[in-house]
């Protein structure tokens, strides 16, 4: 039977059903073959030649593929049909041909499809190829890039800014951009601005919302009315003359769908709808795709295939009507420059399978399968058909001009399926019908309309004053209103940039060209992983090694982190795959300038670069005083200077250039404005004084975070009793009871029965018991699973844990996380029992030796059978098993 290879169990078990028994069906387990995490693996001077490694839980893939080829020589590639999907077929026939398992007459076919469905892997089968070359010579000079990049530049920031972890080709361009935007957002200054507008009345009764848009013959933009003075003029202008209609302008408009989605715009909608990751997106996207419910995941394509619009346009017909297909086909076209990059754009493999159809059980599947479902039908729909309205107003004197607008759908079409989102919506009040109204018509201001928004404006700041000296207007802190409650001066503040979401961001990233479909995901979710970005809310905020890093590579390897050098790189490697240009020309170039830009660094000392990054993140760390004081000035001895420090054990702080005389140190980040209480500095805060010795007992923050100290250092007691404060525990409500207790730690529990202490305390993979027999080399420590236990523990619980340990000495918590968080079953494909366990660093998926990490963002409870069987097939496929198992690849 020929033997056909793909990367996953999953899409392994969907092709088995379309091929039947004359096949075997093989997974590979993503890639096969990677370069080895160490320096050596790519030899510039010997052609950029590079030094491949089946990685260890590959090998019994290839040996069980290899093993069936000696049945038959036949060996069908069917990898993904990207760049990516290329190399790992390559990858195999290399690998099979050092193994001897591709002989001379053993035929070799690459098949590619789009969708996994049975008219597609057919299709595929009756039309094979060989490898292409072209996208595999792409793939290798990016993975030469990525391994240069990364295997060069990051040894150099760990020499010269401890506590970097890495950098990368396009990772280090991506987090440059978020830098770069708190930056920004830091040195806004909101300016102030009003906006005008009144409540009127048609001769009919029926009321309409207009704003003010020009005084005194001069239109009137946003920013004009600058202060509140401005304002009460132009409130006072509207409400003391009489208005009437100068014109009413009726226009058609329409509105088109949105194109079906591609893997960028998947990624923002996603996110902007449900709030998913990138990287959550895309694990779904996968599933979804290998289930054979929808077309290849990755790709920079937008058009259709003719049988699929003419399908959609069937299901449109037979669920909403005729007036809701077009006349003729919708066509998208391709912006990708790329063309192995443009597939078909993503859409279901069946558009009669609608989502409540389809019945899936994943939350995030069945919540994604709708969004691509609804965006594709609603791509093939006849447009909206509009009507805007806009009513110009005018003073009798032609001294106040106003204009309402308002807009009715007279036709819904796409928008009965689908609504694109938006990112950063700003509130627009045209959306609504506007009365009947004619040229000429007398219009009333309504007496107290707008009364019950001014009373509300006036809530959230000051009293309101009556303006009893000028007799016709009402004020507040935010707003204005006229005498007869009709006009509403408004006061507003410019808003800074927003911070990027991971849509945002990827749509910024495909903006500058930067980075590809396949990419994506692994960038965004790459830096927050090495803790150079956290996402909060949604949105993504530079931790201070963030800023670091980006500072160093832009003082140091402006070029190699520049937004059109990256991206005429990555148009490089298009040509690449294109067959334009010669893969090892692009190395030698990038290399040639790149590594002479490395030797420059070399006789750069730390206390320079420090130096330099004071001086470029100085609104950052040193922000002005009010006072006009140096920000620079220690605050604690008044003479040393504050200056960037790095410790050994990654973290960076400020410190005084008078240590150790002084030993001042603050978190990068500086004190707030109404931080003055807090006074967390080279003296603490002072939280109280120990009952039993009368010494003060303090609050302070180190270069490791914040801690708890009692006394003050002297000859006697070089180093007074310090603890830290805990991860999860607030400074903010950390008092003088709770920082004794920190001090008292360890905590005597009490003495076991067969001798020796018992003892609790924190450490550094968080709160533990300990305890030593007679007998014992050395302690046995178990894990507790919450803090409080640390202080609240027994002794028959502490002792029954420390005899389930010693019992079971390779267990985790004594015993207690031997136990299932949920039983799945036995593992469909392969046999033996799956999982959920409990674990030190979070929950996890445990099928024989195989430790699959549960994302953060899903609850373990939630886990089923095909998410497991995913996740493990994921964890198999990076190489190394277990939790603790194989080294982590590092990457560009």
């Amino acid at each position: 039977m020929p033997v056909v290879v793909v990367e996953s169990p999953a899409k392994a078990k969907t092709i088995n059903k379309y091929l039947g028994k004359d096949f075997t069906v093989l997974a590979s387990y993503g890639h096969v073959r990677d370069l080895p995490p160490k320096d050596g693996s790519v030899l510039p001077d010997e052609g950029f030649e590079m030094l491949w490694e089946v990685a260890a839980d590959s090998k019994k893939h290839v040996k069980a593929i290899a093993d069936a080829l000696k049945d038959d020589p036949k060996l069908i590639l069917a990898t993904d049909p990207d760049r990516e999907g290329e190399a790992i077929s390559w990858h195999l026939q290399e690998a099979l041909t050092k193994r001897k398992a591709i002989k001379k007459d053993t035929e070799v076919a690459r098949v590619v499809f789009n969708a996994i469905t049975e008219n597609a892997v057919t299709t595929a089968m009756k039309n094979p190829r060989q490898v292409d070359m072209e996208l595999v010579e792409a793939y290798l000079a990016r993975r030469a890039l990525d391994y240069l990049v990364g295997f060069t530049l990051s040894p150099v920031l760990w020499r010269k800014l401890p506590g970097a972890k890495s950098a990368g080709r396009v990772q280090s361009v991506c987090l440059r951009l978020i830098v770069e935007r708190e930056m920004e957002i830091e040195a806004f200054r909101a300016q102030e601005y009003w906006s005008v507008r009144a409540l009127l009345q048609t001769p009919r009764g029926q009321s309409f919302e207009a704003r003010l848009t020009s005084l005194a013959g001069k239109k009137v933009d946003r920013m004009d009315l600058a202060t509140a003075s401005a304002a009460s003029m132009a409130v006072h202008a509207s409400a003391s003359r009489p208005l009437s209609v100068a014109s009413v302008e009726a226009k058609p408009g329409t509105r088109n769908p949105a194109a079906p989605f591609m893997t960028s715009t998947l990624q923002q909608e996603a996110s902007r709808k449900f709030g998913m990751g990138a990287q959550a997106t895309m694990r779904a996207a996968q599933r979804l795709y290998e289930a054979g419910h929808i077309t290849y995941m990755r790709t920079d394509g937008i058009d259709m295939a003719p049988e699929a619009v003419h399908a959609a346009r069937d299901v449109i017909a037979d669920r909403y009507g005729k007036d809701y297909v077009p006349g003729s086909p919708r066509m998208y076209k391709n912006k990708a420059k790329n063309a192995q990059e443009a597939h078909e754009c993503i859409r279901p493999t069946d558009m009669a399978a609608s989502p409540d159809r389809l019945k899936l059980s994943e939350d995030d599947q069945k919540k994604l399968y709708d969004l691509i479902w609804t965006r594709t039908i609603a791509s093939q729909m006849e447009a909206a058909r509009l009507e805007r309205t806009t009513v110009e107003i005018t003073s009798d004197d032609g001294q106040v001009g106003l204009r309402a607008t308002g807009q009715v759908i007279l036709f819904d079409g796409f928008l009965k399926v689908y609504e694109e989102g938006r990112d950063d919506v700003e509130t627009n009040d045209d959306d609504k019908r506007l009365p009947q109204m004619a040229q000429g018509d007398a219009v009333a201001r309504v007496k107290d309309g707008l009364a019950a928004e001014f009373g509300k404006i006036a809530s959230e700041g000051d009293s309101v004053v009556e303006a009893e000296v000028q007799g016709d207007m009402r004020r507040a802190a935010g707003g204005l209103l006229s005498a007869d409650g009709a006009v509403l001066g408004q006061r507003h503040f410019t808003n800074p940039p927003p911070r990027y979401t991971e849509a945002t961001l990827v749509k910024r990233m495909e903006e500058l060209g930067i980075g590809r479909p396949s990419t994506y995901a692994s960038i965004v979710t790459t830096i927050q992983d090495r803790g150079y970005v956290r996402k909060d809310k949604n949105r993504l905020f530079p931790e201070d090694k963030g800023r670091l890093v980006t500072a160093f590579l832009v003082n140091y390897f402006r070029k190699y982190v520049g937004y059109e050098f990256t991206a005429e790189l990555e148009n490089e490697l298009d040509e690449v795959s294109a067959g334009d240009l010669d893969y090892k020309d692009v190395l030698t170039r990038f290399w040639r300038d790149f590594s002479a830009a490395v030797d420059e660094t070399s006789e750069l000392r730390i206390t320079d670069v420090l130096e330099k990054i004071n001086e470029v993140l100085e609104p950052h760390l040193f922000p002005p005083k009010e006072d006009g004081s140096d920000p620079r000035l220690c605050p604690n001895c008044g003479a040393g200077r504050l200056s960037l420090r790095t410790a050994r054990s990654g973290g960076a702080f400020i410190g005084c250039s008078n240590y150790p005389e002084c030993r001042y140190t603050r978190p990068l980040a500086p004190p707030g404005d109404d931080d003055g209480d807090a006074q967390l500095l080279a003296e603490g805060k002072l939280l109280g004084h120990d009952p039993e010795s009368g010494e003060p007992v303090t609050l302070r923050t180190g270069r490791f975070g914040p801690y708890v100290q009692k006394g003050e250092p002297t000859e006697e007691t070089p180093k007074p009793p310090r603890a830290s404060v805990p991860k999860s525990w607030s400074v903010e409500t950390l008092d003088l009871e709770k920082a004794l207790t920190l001090l008292d730690l360890p905590r005597l529990v009490g003495m076991h029965p067969d001798g020796g202490e018992i003892r609790s305390n924190f450490g550094r993979f968080g709160p533990f018991i300990m305890h030593q027999l007679p007998d014992e080399a050395k302690p046995v420590y178990v894990n507790l699973k919450d803090e409080a236990e640390i202080f609240e523990i027994g002794m028959n619980r502490a002792v029954e844990l420390l005899a389930e340990k010693r019992a079971n000495p390779r267990g985790r918590g004594g015993g207690a996380a031997a136990k299932p968080l949920k039983e799945l079953g036995e593992h469909p494909e392969r046999g033996g029992p799956v999982n959920v366990m409990p674990g030190r660093y979070g929950p996890y998926v445990k099928w024989e030796k195989v430790n699959a990490t549960i994302p953060k963002d899903t609850d373990p409870e939630a886990v089923t059978m095909d998410v497991a069987v995913q996740l493990i097939a994921e964890r198999e496929a990076k190489g190394g098993k277990g939790s603790k198992g194989g080294r982590k690849r590092k990457s560009g």
